[in-house]
C-alpha cells in the first residue's frame, strides 16, 4: 500500500508540469499582442508623417484613440507575461536569472499566489483605466449630466487606485 501511495504522490507531483502549457501559451499570446499593438501604432504614425504632422480634428481623435488602444494591448500583453512568470515560479521553479540579477526590478518577483494576484490586479486596473480613457475621448458630452457621468467615472477610478495603494 505504501508503494502505491508513493507512486501516486510522485505522479501527482509531476502533474505540476502541466502548468507549462499555460506558461508557454500565455507567452505566445503576449508576444502576439505586442506585435499587434506595434502594428496598430505604425499606421497612425505613418499617416502622421505622410501629412507632415498636419491633421484634422477627426484625424486627431482617430490617432489618439488608436494609440490609446495600442497601449491597452501592451498592458494586456504585460498581464500575460506577469501571469506566465508567476505560474512558472509558483509551480515549476524559481527563475535563477531573475534572482541573481542585481539590476533587475523586483516587480516580477512572485513568492506566493497572493503576490501574483496583487500584481495582476494592479495591471488589470491599469487596463481598465486606459479602456475608460479610450471610451471617454469618443463620447460626445452634450448635456451637463454627461459631464457628471464622466466625473463619477473618474472618481470611481481614483477610488480604485486609492484602495489598491492604501496598504502601502
Amino acid at each position: 500500500m505504501e508503494f502505491l501511495e508513493k507512486l501516486f504522490e510522485a505522479f501527482l507531483w509531476r502533474t505540476r508540469w502541466f502548468v507549462l502549457f499555460a506558461v508557454i501559451f500565455s507567452l505566445v499570446a503576449s508576444l502576439s499582442l505586442f506585435i499587434l499593438a506595434s502594428v496598430e501604432i505604425l499606421e497612425p504614425v505613418e499617416h502622421l508623417f505622410s501629412n507632415h504632422f498636419h491633421v484634422s480634428a477627426e484625424e486627431h481623435e482617430y490617432l489618439v484613440g488608436t494609440i490609446v488602444g495600442a497601449i491597452d494591448l501592451y498592458l494586456i500583453a504585460t498581464v500575460l507575461i506577469i501571469f506566465s512568470l508567476g505560474l512558472y515560479e509558483l509551480f515549476i521553479s524559481k527563475i535563477d536569472e531573475a534572482e541573481n540579477d542585481e539590476k533587475s526590478s523586483r516587480i516580477l518577483a512572485i513568492h506566493s499566489l497572493d503576490d501574483l494576484k496583487d500584481k495582476l490586479a494592479k495591471v488589470v486596473l491599469m487596463v481598465l483605466i486606459v479602456t475608460f480613457f479610450k471610451y471617454a475621448i469618443h463620447i460626445e458630452y452634450k448635456t451637463p449630466i454627461d459631464t457628471l457621468y464622466l466625473a463619477v467615472g473618474v472618481f470611481m477610478l481614483a477610488l480604485a487606485l486609492y484602495f489598491t495603494h492604501k496598504k502601502h
